[in-house]
């Protein structure tokens, strides 16, 4: 048995959350905060982290591998290298040059804080650069990379309402908006297993709100 480790407010979480439901593969969860996880499964002390009978691994992408080499079927890889690879790109992308940008605005956007204007100025024309950079790389037909929903569509799905909404709070506009990625969304947001990570998400986010007032 597979013990998921973290909490449903983290989109990271939900990136492996929603690859093991997509693939049917059985597993636990394990409530873990931020401060609160177990340093010997996760040493930098991140979510998520998996348990597995053979012991434990941290790092979403890892996790995301050992999970299609583990239950390859259903694949949320491409079978061959080169398209295989271009999904990794998508995900690296992603994760590196958008999330990780955006990161930085996230105590203003959702978190009641400020982000200082000269910090506001040197993020804005970044992620426009990246995202710029990013559609290149994108199909949207009907998935993120392609006719299949592969393991760039689990980091999709959490990473790009992170971006956008935190764009259009600190900014006043959606960066991602000249991209189809409202319409994206929308058509994950049928699938059952996309409707379990975004009420688990929403639960779980009024929980960690209301511990912070504590």
């Amino acid at each position: 048995m597979l013990t998921l480790c973290g909490f449903s407010a983290s989109n990271y979480y939900n990136k492996v959350k929603l690859a093991l439901l997509e693939k049917g593969v059985s597993f636990t969860e394990e409530l873990a905060w931020v401060g609160e996880t177990d340093k010997a499964c996760s040493p930098l002390g991140k979510v998520p982290y998996l348990k597995t009978e053979q012991g434990a691994l941290s790092e979403s992408t890892v996790i995301l591998e050992y999970l299609e080499d583990a239950y390859p079927h259903p694949p949320l890889m491409p079978a061959e290298p080169f398209a295989a690879a271009k999904v990794r790109e998508l995900v690296r992308y992603m994760e590196l040059h958008l999330e990780l940008v955006a990161r930085n605005l996230y105590p203003e956007a959702f978190f009641g804080g400020k982000v200082s204007d000269s910090a506001k100025e040197k993020i804005g024309p970044q992620l426009e650069k990246n995202i710029a950079a990013f559609a290149q790389l994108t199909t949207f037909s009907p998935f993120i990379a392609g006719e299949a929903f592969t393991i760039a569509d689990c980091a999709a799905v959490v990473h790009l309402p992170l971006v956008s909404s935190a764009t259009k709070i600190v900014y006043g506009r959606d960066f991602l908006a000249d991209l189809p990625v409202r319409d994206y969304l929308k058509r994950m947001g049928e699938r059952p297993t996309v409707q379990k990570i975004n009420a688990d998400r929403k639960t779980n986010t009024e929980l960690m709100l209301s511990r912070a007032k504590k």
